[in-house]
């Protein structure tokens, strides 16, 4: 189950996993998007479903999570990769602003936890991979919602993997930096300076791709992965290394 998989990283994936043999569940606000993306695995001879959803709202995620246990019986990986940034200085926010952002990244994931981690939980079996970023950990001019959202899934991370550890449910995070997709080329490409200033910070001095990403997930997504929980793992050109 990848929330937010018709574009970007969560598109990426889905096509990953896909590509070695999961059966794939995407959701999204884009019907077209996702129906894109399904049609592009099935041509590649894997197996997708696309399911218009909201995560920020509790009655889609559990609709999500009803359907995709009524087509596949069951949800090994749950990928919350569903998020939304705004860029507006601190003392600017409305109240509107904070909670759209932390209803979609923050409430999203806690939702979608709850509705596939129980079964994963009941069976002993699962792994919940969750979509942070570097600015989860460090922090930047005038993304604060995003900061506080990523920060706290982070937590969030540490948190599920101590509680579901003895039921072998793992959870881990990844925090990319700067990687080419539609966020990105909105809040870091369309400025020079911004694009600039992030640059300085990748000590391999390029943007990551989203297949770069795809790769970490399908390792965490599998048993290659068994012993490894609680951990949030830069894909960020060394960014953290800092």
């Amino acid at each position: 189950m990848i929330t937010g998989g018709g574009t970007g990283l969560g598109e990426a994936i889905a096509k990953a996993m896909a590509k070695v043999g999961a059966y794939v569940v995407i959701c999204g606000r884009r019907q077209e998007a996702l129906d894109k993306v399904v049609k592009e695995i099935h041509g590649s001879g894997g197996k997708a479903l696309a399911i218009r959803a909201d995560v920020s709202k509790r009655k889609d995620v559990d609709a999500l999570a009803s359907e995709s246990f009524k087509a596949f019986g069951k949800v090994d990986i749950l990928v919350n990769n569903a998020g939304i940034n705004l860029v507006k200085p601190f003392l600017q926010l409305e109240e509107t602003d904070w909670d759209a952002v932390m209803n979609t990244n923050l409430k999203g994931c806690f939702y979608c936890c709850q509705a596939f981690g129980k079964g994963m939980v009941e069976r002993k079996y699962g792994s919940v991979i969750n979509m942070v970023s570097v600015f989860g950990l460090r922090g930047f001019l005038n993304i604060s919602p995003y900061i506080a959202s990523k920060g706290a899934i982070v937590q969030l991370t540490k948190g599920l993997a101590v509680e579901w550890g003895r039921y072998n449910v793992r959870v881990n995070a990844i925090a990319p930096s700067y990687i080419v997709t539609e966020m990105a080329q909105r809040d870091i490409e369309s400025d020079e300076r911004i694009r600039q200033f992030n640059l300085s910070k990748i000590p391999m001095r390029r943007a990551g791709q989203p297949d770069e990403v795809a790769g970490l997930a399908v390792f965490l997504g599998t048993d290659a992965s068994a012993f490894i929980t609680g951990e949030t793992i830069g894909v960020d050109g060394g960014w953290l290394a800092w």
